[in-house]
């Protein structure tokens, strides 16, 4: 490798987004950062949600069931409790620091429901895309409590919950050949200084939800305030450090597919015709 080789040179916030306030579900509050005006998708990511309230009211009434079509929901909880179930048998209840991986594929209907009446509702649904040839696969679900998702500590005052992707000998539970995720939940002490080489050529963001975080150096450092996405570009060496109140992250980047996409509502695919056989397919219970 020589000096100009991508793996060597720095990442760099090459855009920052803000959500927007949004619902889904049965009036469920939460904050749209991907798949919104500013930032429609970020390929292969189709969307990212942040939930995060202590009143029930924003909650209560969960995500009765509903259809996918065509890709992936990562569902990971930092505060509360959550009801899987769908038509394919699965169910599972998401705890604190518990994650869900379900692959939607050819179709499923499912729901996700609070089990609880009364505190903290807090944490991510990421959808990522699927390729054309594995669109209409089976559908398959897959939950890791929270003793299942390794602990790395790379440097001293960093601490990295692995799940999907490798932090030195650490790897996360969970394997997607098609995009090969890297899915990272980083704290920071004040002050600290990491340094992580990103999967390279894949499209990565890192989004901010507690403290505040500087990534890049020299010219090109920037700060990510709480509640802040960096879209990062450059090169894969990403160098990051905590403001002086700490910092908490999510670092996500995925290979991307650079597929067409045909997209509505909960149906993902790669043309009008697919999309429109799949609301046929979910009218005519095919799901």
């Amino acid at each position: 490798m020589n000096a100009t080789d991508p793996r060597h040179e720095p990442a760099r916030i090459i855009r920052t987004v803000r959500g927007r306030a949004a619902s889904d579900g049965a009036g469920v509050k939460l904050t749209r950062v991907i798949g919104g005006p500013e930032l429609p998708d970020l390929d292969p990511f189709l969307l990212l949600d942040e939930f995060g309230t202590d009143s029930p009211e924003d909650y209560i009434a969960g995500f009765p069931d509903h259809p996918h079509r065509g890709f992936e929901t990562v569902t990971y909880m930092l505060d509360g409790r959550m009801r899987h179930r769908d038509n394919h048998g699965n169910e599972g209840l998401l705890t604190p620091g518990s994650v869900q991986w379900m692959t939607a594929g050819r179709g499923l209907v499912h729901s996700e429901m609070p089990e609880q009446e009364s505190g903290r509702m807090r944490g991510f649904q990421l959808w990522v895309n699927l390729p054309a040839r594995d669109k209409m696969t089976d559908p398959r679900y897959q939950e890791f409590a929270p003793d299942h998702i390794p602990l790395a500590h790379p440097a001293d005052g960093v601490q990295v919950k692995v799940i999907a992707g490798r932090v030195g000998d650490t790897v996360g539970p969970i394997v997607q050949p098609a995009t090969a995720p890297l899915y990272l939940d980083v704290v920071l002490q004040p002050g600290v200084t990491w340094e992580y080489v990103l999967p390279y050529g894949h499209n990565a963001f890192a989004y901010v939800f507690e403290g505040a975080l500087r990534i890049g150096v020299d010219d090109n450092a920037r700060v990510l305030a709480t509640h802040e996405m960096g879209v990062l570009g450059g090169g894969a060496a990403l160098a990051m450090q905590a403001e002086d109140a700490g910092a908490r992250l999510i670092l996500v980047a995925g290979a991307p597919l650079r597929e067409p996409v045909a997209r509505h509502g909960p149906f993902v695919m790669n043309n009008r015709q697919e999309l429109m056989q799949a609301f046929v397919d979910f009218q005519e219970g095919r799901f």
